[in-house]
C-alpha cells in the first residue's frame, strides 16, 4: 500500500481546538489532504515530479480541473490533476458518486412519500453544508425517468406461465394538488420461480378499458402461452382478463377472498377469525 506525507497548515492546527473556527477547519484539513492525495497519485501516475527529467515518465501533467465535493463537513474545492495523453485516473470521484447517489435515491424516496422540496431543500443543506434550490431537487428526481420508462417498456422475452395482476391506489401531487390514482399493476413469475414486474398502467378507475390498455400492452411486448392469471373478483378486470387471455384459466387471488368475507362478518366475528388466520399451521 503506497503511504503518503501528509502535511498541515500551523493555522489550521490551531482552528481545529477553537470552538468557533472548528466546522470550517474541519473542512479545510479534508480539502488539503484530498488535494495532496490527488497529487500523489498523480505523481505514481506520470513517473516524475514538476519539471523532473526522468526516464520513467509515463505521462506529462496538462493542468488541473476544478471539482467540487458536498460533504457533511461543507463543501471541499479540489483540482483534480489532467494529463495530456487523458490517462489520469482515481477512485475519489467514483466514490463521491456513489455516496452522491445514494443521497439523489434518498432525495427521490422522499418525494414520492410526499416530502416537499423546500424540506428536502433543508435537509441536504443540514447534511452536506450546501442548500440545494428547490428546482434543482425536482431536476435531480427527474434523472430516472428514462430509466423507468425503458424497464416499463422493454421486451418481455422470458416466458412467464403466470401472471398476477392487481390494483394499487397511491397519492399523487401534479398541477400543485393531491389526489388518489390507481396504478394497474402485473407481475410474472418465470418459469424459474422468479417473479417480476412485467408492466404498470395509471387509471383513475378500474374499468375493462383500463385493464385491456396494460394487457395489450403486455402482449404487444412479447407475452405469450400464460397458464394461469391471478387477481381479485373485479368485474372489469375479470372481463379484460376473459378478453385478452382466452382459454386461460383464472383464479380469485386468496388474499382478496378472505379479505371479502371478512367484510362480511360482524367486527367480533372478523377479529377472532384475523387472530386463528395469523396463527402457524
Amino acid at each position: 500500500m503506497t503511504q503518503l506525507n501528509i502535511t498541515v497548515e500551523t493555522e489550521t492546527l490551531k482552528d481545529l481546538f477553537t470552538q468557533s473556527g472548528k466546522d470550517k477547519a474541519f473542512a479545510k484539513l479534508m480539502e488539503s489532504i484530498l488535494k495532496q492525495v490527488l497529487q500523489a497519485q498523480a505523481f505514481e501516475q506520470v513517473g516524475a515530479g514538476y519539471y523532473e527529467r526522468n526516464a520513467d515518465r509515463q505521462a506529462y501533467r496538462n493542468g488541473t480541473r476544478d471539482r467540487s465535493m458536498k460533504t457533511r463537513i461543507g463543501t471541499l474545492n479540489l483540482a483534480a490533476p489532467r494529463l495530456r495523453n487523458g490517462a489520469f485516473s482515481t477512485e475519489l470521484f467514483a466514490r463521491y458518486q456513489r455516496s452522491e447517489q445514494a443521497l439523489v435515491l434518498s432525495m427521490m424516496e422522499m418525494v414520492i412519500q410526499g416530502v416537499s422540496t423546500r424540506k428536502i431543500s433543508a435537509i441536504t443543506e443540514e447534511l452536506c453544508g450546501a442548500e440545494l434550490s428547490k428546482s434543482t431537487v425536482s431536476a435531480l428526481c427527474a434523472k430516472p425517468e428514462p430509466a423507468v420508462d425503458a424497464f416499463l417498456n422493454r421486451p418481455l422475452e422470458k416466458h412467464f406461465p403466470f401472471v398476477i395482476v392487481d390494483a394499487l391506489y397511491t397519492k399523487v401531487r401534479e398541477d400543485g394538488r393531491v389526489s388518489f390514482v390507481g396504478l394497474l399493476l402485473a407481475t410474472g413469475v418465470n418459469e424459474e420461480g422468479y417473479r417480476e414486474i412485467l408492466g404498470t398502467h395509471i387509471a383513475d378507475t378500474e374499468t375493462e378499458d383500463s385493464w385491456s390498455v396494460l394487457f395489450q400492452s403486455l402482449k404487444d411486448r412479447g407475452l405469450k402461452d400464460v397458464r394461469l392469471v391471478v387477481s381479485d373478483a373485479h368485474s372489469g378486470l375479470v372481463n379484460a382478463i376473459q378478453k385478452h387471455f382466452k382459454g386461460t384459466p383464472w383464479q380469485r387471488c386468496q388474499t382478496h377472498f378472505s379479505r371479502n368475507i371478512l367484510d362480511k362478518c360482524p367486527k367480533e366475528s372478523a377479529g377472532g377469525s384475523q387472530a386463528r388466520a395469523s396463527q402457524p399451521l
